[in-house]
Order: C-alpha cells, then sequence, then structure tokens
C-alpha cells in the first residue's frame, strides 16, 4: 500500500544487529559504487510476480553472523495481489552471507486480509522485537479506500524474543490505538521500512493516513482527502500504543531518526514522500506526538508521483568533531531515487547538519539505472552501513538486493 502507487511493488526492509539491538533499516541495491560491497541479489521477479521484503541482521553468541529477511508474497506486482510475509534467513561468515530458503510468516495474518508493509523496531530492555504491519480486508484497493472513504485496512503486530525464529500471533491494535478516530480515515499504513527506539526508550512506528477533512452530506461521501505522515509510539516498552498528530503539509510515506543535541536533547526527525518535487521534512520536540515547521528540503528531489525513501541517524565520528554544527551529535544518511523524472540512479545523501534544511550533500549513485524503494541500517561496525533497494536494468521491480558500505565510501565519492 504505498500512497497511490496500486500497480507499484510495495518492497521494504529493515536489519536488526541483536548483539548491540537495534533496527537497521535497509533499501538499495544495483551496481556497488567504489569500495562498497558488490550487491547481493535477495529477490527477483520471476512467474509469480514480484515480491516485498524486510531484512533482519542479528549477530548470535558465535562469530557468525546470522540475518533474515522478510518480504510479502504477491501473485503480481499490484499492491491488492500481496498475500503475506515471508522470511529469509542468512549467515555471514568472513565477509559473505549464505541465505536460507523462504520461510512463510504465517502468524503475521488476519483471516481474509492481506499483510503489508512489514515495520520492525527492537525494544532493548525486553529484548522483543516488533514487527509491525498493517492487513487489508481482501483485495480491496488504497484507491478505494480514498474514493468511498472506507477504510479496510487493520494496525498489527507480531512479536519475536528469539531474534525472529518464532513469532507470537497477530494482536490487532485497530480499536484501542485508534479508536473512533478511524471514521476520519479513509486508509492508512505503517513504514513501510522500519521504526526505531528513541534514548528515552519510547518506540516510534512511521505511518501515514489518507485524512478526510470534508465530506458530503447527507451521503457522507468524501470530498477533500489528503495524505500525511505522522508516528505511532509508545513509551511502555511496547505495552500501550499512541498515535500522534499529522504533519500540516501534505506527506505520505515517512521514516524518523532521533537527532541529538550537543546538550543531549532530542528531536525526532520526519522525512517524508512528496508529489510536489521534493521530500518533506519536520521536526517534533514531543518525540512523535507533534510535528513542528515542515518544509519541502530544496536539495532532495522527488519524481513525479514521489517514491519512499530511508533515513537513519548516526553518531558523529569523533575524528570529525570539527566538523560538528554547534547544536548537534549526530548525523544523517538517507537514500532515494535521484532522478527528476523517473525512479532511477539511487544515491546516499549525508547531512552533518542534521538541523539544518541545507545541510544535504549531493548524492553518491549506488545504482545508476532503475531504483525503487530502499533502507537503511547501520551496522554494528561504526560508520558501516547496510541497504536493501529495488533495482533493475529495465524496471525496479526486476529484484531487490542488499549492499554494504562505509561512511568513507560516501564521503570519498561526493
Amino acid at each position: 500500500m504505498q500512497s497511490g502507487d496500486e500497480v507499484h511493488t510495495q518492497q521494504i526492509r529493515s536489519t536488526i544487529n541483536a548483539r548491540s539491538p537495534k533496527i537497521l533499516s535497509v533499501s538499495a541495491q544495483g551496481r556497488s559504487a567504489q569500495k562498497a560491497a558488490f550487491p547481493q541479489t535477495l529477490a527477483s521477479r520471476q512467474s509469480g510476480g514480484p515480491c516485498s521484503a524486510v531484512a533482519l541482521n542479528t549477530e548470535p553468541k558465535s562469530t557468525s553472523r546470522r540475518n533474515g529477511k522478510q518480504d510479502t508474497e504477491r501473485t503480481s506486482s499490484r499492491d491488492q495481489d500481496a498475500t503475506l510475509l515471508v522470511m529469509r534467513r542468512g549467515t555471514r561468515q568472513n565477509g559473505s552471507i549464505q541465505w536460507s530458503p523462504v520461510q512463510e510468516l504465517s502468524t503475521a495474518c488476519l483471516p481474509r486480509h492481506r499483510t503489508m508493509n512489514p515495520c520492525p523496531v527492537y525494544e532493548k530492555e525486553s529484548k522483543t522485537l516488533f514487527l509491525f504491519f498493517i492487513c487489508v480486508l481482501g483485495k480491496t484497493t488504497e484507491n478505494h479506500q480514498i474514493c468511498t472513504g472506507k477504510n479496510k485496512a487493520r494496525l498489527c503486530y507480531v512479536t519475536s524474543k528469539d531474534r525472529g525464529q518464532n513469532w507470537s500471533s497477530t494482536t490487532d491494535l485497530t480499536e484501542s490505538v485508534i479508536g473512533h478516530e478511524i471514521g476520519n480515515w479513509a486508509t492508512f499504513a505503517v513504514g513501510p521500512g522500519h521504526g526505531i527506539q528513541m534514548k528515552t526508550g519510547r518506540l516510534i512506528i512511521p505511518a501515514y493516513v489518507y485524512y478526510i477533512h470534508c465530506r458530503c452530506f447527507p451521503c457522507h461521501f468524501p470530498l477533500y482527502v489528503k495524505s500525511h505522515a505522522f508516528a505511532f509510539y509508545s513509551e511502555d516498552c511496547g505495552t500501550t500504543w499512541y498515535f500522534g498528530e499529522r504533519l500540516s503539509t501534505e506527506s505520505c510515506e515517512c521514516e524518523m531518526a532521533e537527532i541529538v543535541g550537543q546538550e543531549s536533547k532530542s528531536e525526532l526527525y520526519c522525512n517524508a514522500r512528496s508529489t510536489r518535487g521534493h521530500r518533506v521534512e519536520a521536526l517534533s520536540e514531543s518525540s512523535g506526538a507533534a510535528f513542528d515547521r515542515p518544509h519541502f528540503a530544496q536539495k532532495l528531489v522527488e519524481p513525479s508521483r514521489g517514491c519512499q525513501g530511508s533515513v537513519v541517524s548516526f553518531a558523529a565520528p569523533e575524528e570529525q568533531d570539527h566538523c560538528l554544527t554547534p547544536n548537534t551529535k549526530t548525523w544523517l544518511l538517507y537514500t532515494h531515487p535521484t532522478d527528476r523524472m523517473k525512479r532511477k540512479a539511487l544515491g546516499v545523501y549525508l547531512n552533518k547538519s542534521p538541523l539544518t534544511a541545507s545541510g544535504w550533500s549531493k548524492p553518491w549513485i549506488i545504482h545508476h539505472g532503475p531504483s525503487g524503494y530502499s533502507d537503511l541500517s547501520p551496522c554494528e561496525e561504526p560508520n558501516r552501513f547496510a541497504c536493501l533497494m529495488e533495482c533493475g536494468k529495465k524496471s525496479e521491480l526486476e529484484e531487490i538486493a542488499f549492499v554494504e558500505f562505509s561512511l568513507g565510501d560516501i564521503m570519498n565519492n561526493q
């Protein structure tokens, strides 16, 4: 389910590091750039149609590194033909990852619904991996829900206590979290991508809603529907969930990152899809309860209908302290297609001044061909990152690939 992309393959991915458990978001494939690890194809378009992905990266007590990848099975490239989530698990030794056969996540579903938009977040205190997703009734399309004003999506999650080896049954939060407000939502979705846990312990799940601003009376038909990014959040280790206020600017699929200032004050950064030529950025001083000062990022371009992108924050390297602005301890990375007209040339952007709207660098292109959705994630090794991406030679729907690179690679290729 992707802001009107009913014929576009939904592809999302995230990575989890279990020794220092945190969500890693990944989203890119394609050719490798200088010094970057050669991309591995994790899924390819076959006779059954493409699938969408979520990757998990865990490190067991042994010296090998285990990885898992979750996909959405589908019978065509249309979102309404998705069926369920699947996962692949791999082992990395000596720099090489071997992926296992596909495993179905049979508990992540509701009867007569299709499962979409996986979005994981790891809760450190309870050592619980939450995998959020939406379940949409039958083959109801996103466009049909928007036109009729009748939401058919459910907010759901499953959990794992053993880094994705086993999963709980599905918990449906729709009534308890959204409640009567759902009557104003034509439809909604989480992610796609990854959630985060802030340093205070608050869990953040990025989301977007097609909000019904005006209806026709007495027939109650929606007259004005607009998409807005927002966040679901929890302050008690995932026991109780709430939803925050919507961004005032029209915005859609988003990812979020925590920016820590020099005085250890945190702000939640939102980077959202737009159909107006540039990404929408906003900051929250209330950790997702509300976002202020939304604006268009002039250095982050969008194709005509927009495209999902990924963002992560990370500690600025100590040897680069002289580059820090007075109010930040963190930098941002962002991945997205760089072409203004088509979904192609996926690039990695660096922002050393994340509280400055003009702080984004020129992109480092890691795949020059057709490119689509992506998801970034920091690796356990400092200043190293992983990315999953949609890509191909003729279409971005051809395959999902995994690539790793370092901060040095990015800085040397700007």
